[in-house]
């Protein structure tokens, strides 16, 4: 096609040059989705007022807790993206005629693809074209045609055609006969031949323009389609290679040079990896399981298009008719043939920003006014921050709702304190190293200025925040020289410290000095996968703090290895508050249908505080797909989880915390009105303390040093922690004059209170159909009010066998005076997370390394889960017997040994001694176990040495640092996302090449003499402290064995002297420079 026609395409089905340029030709150069940041501020699709293609009204899916997300990066071993076309028989009578499918590796086709299966003489394809008529008016043209169109494809199926495809590509378009969406057209063939019994004897192909980003190849296969055939995105990759601009930066060497053929195999490539991501936020491992599933919800489409063409799908607040549907097509079908018709394509402004595009909730003018307001303390200028806010277009659900009251007003003297209503402000869980040094630290010293809680995020916290400054001068300290307007008094801490899935910075010092901890199961902007952290964000610091390299990109895990199910998330709530017993334990969700039963779990697993995040929360780095398609409004996921908690009596147990787009008293009043006792703030704290919304934040280029880590941006950081004190007192006063407007004394009051809360009068552009009752509805109000909740005891975890250890006075002298005890005890299942109080006590006094006593302890017996878990040195722990799952979890230091009771009656290293996920985010010490352990042995491995005498699929998957030995076999995809730390596996059968991940590792024999001797030994130790007879025959046979031990080293690691055999002390400097 020439450029005129596919421009012309371009604007009819709906593309922007947003997409072609971010999304289509990145990954056309790439090979990979492009990644993006900050959150999703643009409205919902429904409450735009910019048309939108039909994708946009449905938000992904995704799993917490009632079972895992896949880790697609490093477990793709067990997902499949292969499809089967054609008739399927009954899968019980095995047959002939059964077989006669064609199978396809993944649903992406090209048009050459495509075109053989329309030839394939089994399969008698029938083309159905999709589009509509407007001739006679648009009132119930698309509708008749939708109804055509099923009765065509009835009939194609009875005639025996196997494959429908439906296409919207003509040779001619017609101004009078827009394209159905296709989306619309392939559910409501899809649902009509479920409903006529004729499904399975055809597949679905959908041959459109209308397709391009991956969030559009998993609607069509989640509504039904087998395979899709994006032409005009293949055309578009096609154009954007053979432009000259393309052209002439390929010839200077400023992009790498790709054919043609290799633009297209990208483009392809990259869906099919988005693909694998999509289904793996919800634990799905095969496409075909995910084809017609419709794991999607709806926001914004009325009742007769979801039974017509998505039956099933929740959508809870209604929305747009067919006739609504069909108005808005038309709107970007009349773009390619107005008379004026634009010679590029238009940006609407739905990723980036700009004047005149979509109206963002971040933007420019709304970050100079509140700039202006928090470094004036100017109160005028706040209110016209506020006056801002209230003027906006319609952008959230929240801005459908206002307030209601029938008492009088009362003087606002009456009303809470300011001080109190801060108290239950918090913000985002931002990590240090997504954000800079000068930011985290700021935003905590000004929540602990507040009473408020900041949160550390997932990358740990530098223990020299953790005391009060007391050596402040003209606003500055030496302990922190990088920030300015401090006060004597002040503390960096973050109040609530956060467990993700990581594991990063997570030591028991770390969880011994946090007021509250937080497992964060999702992230707002990115339900469903792990954090991620560019090569260039990771310095040095940072790569102290998290145990890791400097240099290496980090993706956290989607999930956490150790919460499978609400069981596995009952055990950690349990470790943490076994480690420590002072601090309320946190669950972060995240906003979708459903999130009430998983709320009820997380209560009765034993939370204090449940968090719900909205879709529209912050993110340092995400793909773009997940920033924009996935997870749910918090107005709904709130509502739901307060209602279903009241339903089932347990919201007294837990405090309900909101955020995602918070940024004034009006939405903290309006949260409150639904159920939420606290309420955070993320992006809008990082805009009070500088941020300008450039949206650059996975560059490492932040101009004004907020989410850099390069020393010289850093440099130009504006933020003082006074800023941040000022806004959230304003918001507070804002709060108190709401208040005081609707008649009521205390927060306490309205919490809860949905009466207070009615429909607003406002007319939306694309429909009047909206239902928000269900915000609106009430089922009660908890027994205690909010203070009351908020304040009761830490739930605790019952008498526990560490209470009988640390309430022994031998142990606590060795313990208060740093002296030696050994003690021996009796274990049995029910005793979870032994050790795990003891090891905080010890934290909280010593810090990770300052304990210089020694708590020897003896077990026997059959140990629970998280046994000897966040030890810190000093601890020598023997377990003689057996343990289950997560032995040695996060443990900092300290000495691990299991063996089975003398005389087994079975050979120890057949046997399996452990169980799975061991040493998971473990940060130091040793552990040695004569047997065999499960499966993700050392997973997340940051500095721990390990002796094991066999393991299972995934071991030393993501390990960071530390050494590991197996003198065994192992299962398979072995260090998968290892990107630090060596492994060391004896193979005798010579089995073990294909079980490793060759991704990151390189796979040697342990050449290095220093290789050797730390291997010979952690053998050594291992044989003297287990006694271990497959250790000693290997020492007895040394030269006999040594050549059968593989090294798998990252390349991190290539240059150490126990990977290296002609390493030479000289280079070493330069050397490990390159590497990193």
């Amino acid at each position: 096609m020439d450029n005129e026609t596919i421009l012309k395409r371009q604007q009819a089905y709906g593309y922007s040059s947003e997409d072609v340029q971010m999304v289509i030709e990145s990954m056309a150069s790439q090979g990979k989705e492009p990644t993006f940041c900050m959150g999703d501020d643009i409205p919902l699709a429904v409450l735009s007022r910019r048309p939108h293609m039909l994708y946009d009204y449905f938000k992904q899916r995704f799993a917490q807790v009632t079972n895992p997300a896949i880790d697609p990066l490093r477990e793709g071993l067990v997902m499949s993206l292969e499809v089967n076309l054609g008739k399927r028989g009954n899968i019980l009578e095995v047959g002939p005629e059964n077989v006669s499918q064609v199978i396809l590796s993944n649903p992406v086709l090209n048009e050459g693809e495509l075109e053989s299966l329309l030839k394939d003489p089994f399969l008698k394809a029938q083309i159905l074209p999709t589009f509509f008529s407007i001739r006679k008016g648009i009132e119930g043209s698309l509708e008749k045609r939708l109804y055509k169109l099923c009765e065509a494809a009835d009939e194609a199926v009875r005639n025996g055609a196997q494959l429908l495809v439906l296409s919207d590509r003509s040779d001619e378009l017609d101004a009078t006969k827009p394209a159905i969406p296709i989306l619309l057209a392939v559910g409501a063939v899809h649902q009509h031949l479920i409903q006529n019994g004729l499904r399975m004897q055809t597949s679905i192909v959908a041959d459109t323009a209308q397709c391009f980003s991956t969030h559009q190849f998993a609607c069509l296969i989640g509504y039904g389609a087998s395979a899709i055939c994006p032409y005009l995105a293949l055309e578009t990759c096609r154009q954007w290679r053979l432009s000259t601009k393309t052209v002439n930066l390929m010839r200077n060497g400023k992009m790498p040079t790709v054919t043609i053929e290799q633009a297209q195999k990208n483009f392809c490539k990259s869906v099919r990896s988005g693909l694998m991501k999509i289904l793996s936020k919800m634990g799905i491992s095969l496409l075909s399981s995910y084809c017609g599933a419709q794991i999607f919800e709806i926001y914004g489409l009325g009742k007769d298009i979801v039974d017509l063409a998505f039956c099933g799908s929740v959508s809870s607040i209604g929305g747009l008719t067919l006739d609504e549907l069909a108005r808005e097509t038309l709107s970007f079908w009349v773009k390619a043939f107005s008379e004026d018709t634009a010679k590029r394509l238009e940006n609407f402004g739905f990723i980036q920003f700009r004047p005149g595009g979509e109206y963002h909730g971040n933007n420019p003018e709304m970050s100079k006014l509140l700039h202006k307001a928090v470094r004036q303390k100017s109160e005028t200028a706040y209110l016209v921050y506020q006056q801002h806010l209230a003027n906006r277009p319609v952008n959230v659900l929240r801005d459908l709702i206002e307030f209601t009251s029938d008492r009088a007003p009362i003087p606002v003297g009456r009303v809470e304190p300011a001080l109190s209503i801060v108290k239950r402000f918090c913000t985002g869980g931002m990590s240090l190293g997504a954000i800079s040094r000068e930011t985290h630290e700021a935003i905590a010293i000004a929540m602990n200025r507040l009473g408020g809680k900041s949160n550390s995020g997932e990358g740990g916290e530098d223990p020299i925040r953790w005391s009060p400054l007391t050596d402040v001068v003209d606003g500055y300290s030496p302990t922190l020289p990088h920030l300015k307007g401090l006060q004597n008094g002040d503390t960096a801490t973050s109040a609530i410290k956060q467990v993700a899935s990581g594991r990063f910075g997570v030591t028991p010092t770390f969880l011994a000095n946090a007021d509250q901890l937080e497992i964060k199961i999702a992230q707002g902007a990115k339900p469903g996968e792990g954090g991620q952290l560019p090569g260039k964000k990771v310095s040095a610091y940072i790569a102290r703090l998290r145990n890791s390299k400097p240099g290496v990109p980090l993706i956290s895990p989607p999930p956490h290895h150790d919460i499978y199910s609400i069981e596995d998330l009952a055990q950690l709530i349990y470790d943490l508050h076994q480690v420590n017993p002072r601090a309320k334990v946190s669950v972060k969700l995240v906003a979708e249908a459903g999130i009430g039963t998983v709320a009820s779990g997380v209560a009765k697993g034993n939370a204090d505080i449940i968090q719900i995040s909205g879709h529209d929360g912050g993110t340092g780095a995400s793909p773009v797909s997940s920033i924009k398609h996935a997870g749910g409004p918090w107005e709904l996921g709130l509502t739901e989880s307060h209602q279903t908690l009241i339903s089932n009596g347990l919201r007294e147990r837990v405090i309900l915390r909101v955020d995602g787009g918070f940024k004034s008293g009006f939405d903290v009043l309006m949260a409150a009105a639904m159920g939420a006792d606290e309420y955070g703030f993320g992006s809008v704290a990082m805009i009070a303390t500088g941020c300008v919304m450039a949206r650059i934040c996975h560059t490492n280029n932040c101009p004004v040093g907020v989410a850099s880590q390069r020393e010289e941006l850093r440099a130009r950081f504006p933020g003082v922690p006074g800023d941040l004190v000022n806004y959230f007192l304003y918001v507070a006063e804002e709060v108190r004059g709401m208040l005081a407007q609707l008649g009521y004394e205390k927060l306490d009051d309205v919490i809860g209170h949905t009466e207070l809360l009615k429909p607003r009068d406002v007319s939306l552009m694309k429909t009047q159909h909206l239902d928000l009752s269900y915000i609106l509805s009430n089922v009660g109000l908890p027994k205690w009010s909010s203070t009351v909740i908020r304040n009761q005891e830490v739930h605790s975890n019952g008498p526990v066998l560490d209470d009988t250890l640390l309430s022994d006075p031998e142990v606590a002298n060795a313990i208060d005076n740093e002296t030696v005890v050994n003690k021996s005890v009796k274990i049995y299942n029910v005793d979870r997370a032994v050790c795990g109080r003891i090891a905080g006590t010890i934290a909280k006094k010593y810090g990770d390394t300052g304990f210089a006593g020694q708590v020897n302890l003896t077990f026997t017996g059959s140990a629970g889960q998280s046994f000897a878990c966040f030890l810190t040195p000093g601890m020598n722990i023997r377990l003689v017997g057996e343990a289950n799952d997560y032995v040695g979890k996060g443990m900092a230091g300290g000495e691990v040994v299991v063996t089975p009771e003398e005389n087994p009656g079975f050979a120890p290293e057949d046997a399996t001694i452990v169980g799975n996920t061991c040493l998971y985010g473990a940060t130091g010490g040793q552990l040695f176990v004569r047997g065999k352990a499960g499966e993700r042995f050392a997973v997340r491995n940051s500095l721990a040495e390990a002796v094991v005498e066999g393991a299972g699929d995934h071991s030393c998957e993501y390990m960071t640092g530390g050494c590991v030995v197996v003198l065994g076999k192992v299962g398979r995809n072995v260090a998968a996302g290892m990107t630090g730390g060596l492994a060391y596996i004896l193979d005798e059968d010579n089995t073990l090449i294909p079980k490793v991940n060759k991704e990151i590792v390189k796979i040697q024999r342990v050449v290095a003499p220093v290789g050797q001797m730390q291997l010979k030994n952690l053998i050594e130790a291992h044989v003297e402290k287990t006694g271990s007879s497959k250790g000693a025959e290997i020492l007895k046979e040394w030269d006999t064995y040594l050549p059968l031990f593989w090294q798998l080293v990252p390349p991190s690691e290539e240059d150490t002297p126990e990977a290296c055999a002609d390493y030479e002390e000289t280079t070493s400097g330069q050397i490990t420079l390159q590497s990193a």
